[in-house]
């Protein structure tokens, strides 16, 4: 899933989140409409704050979200926010186990039933397999009215209709017929999802996945409504903007916050903590800062650069696991970037070491390939890891950069660059962030020292920045990933010919055939050699993008906040919190 800090799951075999060693193409609509009105329930409050027994949370994570239809969104800030709002078959729960060190303030996440109270599952003799979800009694919309079986059928399906465009779209691709819908060989009402009746959902997918109940807690599978969601303006408004989990909109401010407060017709909801969640769009570092400190926020996730450092050794800011990776990708369709040694020579060019050491400061490990640590291969949790096995595909640390640098310099002379030579002024592109702005200086004066090339820096606001890179807008990218469930398939199907979130502009026959492969295989132990063979490609032969770390996750919450749950997919949840 696309992260601005740096852009979803780790599930061991009890579903419950452990600790782990290490830390979004195709044509998505926004909500970034100008004509959009600013709406609120009546005596809706514009500032709140945590205070007395009625808790009142403010949290910045982000500025405006490209989009909050669950369908469409493809990043991290977007999913926190659904997440809170909408519920899919199954959820994400407190585990009761701490994460982050042993202070209380956040806890390990674990899957559990949601919207479904179970499932049966069975293996069909063409070896597709057919989960029967069974609804809980008395589940209902925001607005009192039943959540049917064919609220589900009508999601899945929306999901994958073309004209729906959802990046996600490759999420159920696993699901019969859901490629040929995609590929408009077929219709939409041949998904291979039913209703058998209104408290009854069947889904058969083409082969047993483990996790396939990952997915069904995955925000683009969330339902929505659809007598809500045939506006296209119903994300802005409390009025249309139904939604079936623990809070509703009561008030959303473009640019300013997005408020909500418990869904009275949620089946948890005397369960339920604050009183009032408010996400205030910000995406300036210093103010958030300056909130969090002044008791306007209690809970942040980005600080300036220069007060990392004293934040983590006063023990404010705290550091969780994350499975991610942050890189850059290349537009590959587009000179110089079409040629894979000059991709292969700036990939080299970059001194990660001095990135996770002098800039980032919170504990991020040096990338040696695309999928990132904590990623199971076919061992599962029991067994090395996906990056474990699949080894450095150069070497990322100090002492070897030297000799990198001299490879790349040789590469971009093969390519026809020799000293740079000739070589076209190109553009950096990166949403607007100092963090990101202080990786996108040090990687311009690597570039320029190292290979005596000229990289221009250009920052764009975070809805904008999207568009201009899935559109391939753009010839050098900051670009960052996170898992959605935990298997290497997260972060290698996005590359596929035409995939939503390749925003690389990247095709070969060869992955795409790799992936299908993968994606076909009943065998675990082949899937992963397939899968690493995918990775190959990507890197070994044709350097797509640029790994540069793994990431961690760092956020500050105000003392005395106490229930907060996350997974490292880098959603917070904030749902059960309660003010000690």
């Amino acid at each position: 899933m696309k992260k601005r800090k740096i852009l979803s799951l780790l599930l061991t075999g009890t579903l419950t989140f452990g600790l782990l060693a290490g830390c979004g193409g195709g044509t998505q609509s926004s909500d970034a409409t100008p004509n959009a009105q600013d709406s609120a329930t009546p005596n809706a409050s514009s500032t709140p704050s945590a205070s007395g027994d009625a808790l009142e949370l403010n949290i910045s994570i982000a500025s405006e979200p490209q989009t909050i239809d669950p369908a469409l969104n493809s990043a991290v800030d977007g999913a926190i926010m659904t997440s809170h709002m909408f519920e899919g078959l199954m959820r994400w729960e407190d585990s009761g186990t701490e994460t982050g060190g042993s202070d209380g303030t956040c806890n390990n996440a674990k899957l559990g039933y949601g919207q479904a109270e179970s499932y049966d599952k069975v293996v069909n003799e063409d070896g597709t397999v057919t989960y029967t979800f069974h609804l809980r009694d008395g589940i209902k919309w925001s607005d009192g009215k039943d959540v049917t079986a064919q609220d589900f059928v009508f999601s899945w399906q929306r999901l994958v209709t073309p004209e729906t465009a959802a990046d996600y779209n490759y999420m159920i691709d696993c699901v019969v017929n859901a490629k040929e819908i995609m590929n408009g060989e077929k219709e939409p009402s041949e998904l291979g999802v039913k209703a058998v009746d209104e408290k009854t959902f069947e889904v058969t997918i083409t082969t047993d996945l483990p996790y396939f109940t990952e997915i069904c807690a995955f925000p683009a599978t969330f339902p929505v409504r659809e007598d809500m969601v045939s506006n296209s303006q119903w994300t802005y408004s409390p009025e249309t903007y139904i939604s079936n989990g623990a809070y509703k909109m009561t008030v959303r401010e473009t640019n300013s916050q997005i408020v909500m407060e418990p869904n009275e017709h949620y089946y948890g909801v005397d369960n339920l903590g604050p009183q009032k969640i408010t996400f205030k769009l910000m995406d300036d570092n210093n103010a958030q800062l300056n909130g969090f400190k002044s008791g306007e926020l209690n809970f942040i996730q980005n600080v300036p650069v220069d007060e990392v450092a004293g934040l983590l050794s006063s023990g404010e800011m705290k550091i969780v696991d994350y499975i991610g990776t942050y890189y850059v990708c290349y537009q590959t369709e587009k000179e110089p970037f079409d040629d894979p040694k000059v991709r292969q020579a700036f990939t080299l060019a970059v001194d990660r070491n001095y990135i996770v050491t002098e800039i980032t400061q919170t504990g991020q490990v040096e990338a040696g390939g695309y999928v990132p640590a904590g990623i199971y291969d076919a061992a599962g949790a029991e067994g090395d890891d996906f990056r474990t096995t699949g080894g450095d595909y150069y070497d990322p640390y100090a002492e070897a950069y030297e000799a990198n640098c001299e490879k790349a310099r040789e590469l971009l002379a093969e390519a026809g660059y020799p000293d740079g030579q000739g070589f076209p002024v190109v553009e950096y592109l990166y949403n607007t962030d100092d963090n990101h702005k202080a990786v996108a200086e040090a990687l311009q004066n690597m570039w320029q020292t190292q290979l005596g090339v000229t990289v221009t820096l250009n920052n764009q606001e975070w809805g904008t920045f999207l568009e201009t890179r899935k559109n391939g807008e753009y010839s050098i990218a900051r670009n960052g990933w996170i898992a959605d469930y935990n298997d290497p398939m997260s972060f290698l199907d996005m590359w596929i010919t035409g995939g939503g979130n390749n925003d690389a502009q990247y095709s070969s026959e060869a992955y795409d055939a790799k992936i299908a492969e993968a994606k076909a295989s009943h065998d675990p132990a082949e899937r992963m050699k397939l899968m690493h063979e995918a990775e190959d490609i990507l890197l070994e032969q044709d350097w797509v993008v640029n790994p540069l770390y793994f990431y961690t996750q760092s956020y500050m919450l105000s003392d005395g906040i106490q229930g907060m749950y996350y997974t490292p997919l880098g959603y917070f949840f904030f749902d059960h919190c309660t003010q000690g």
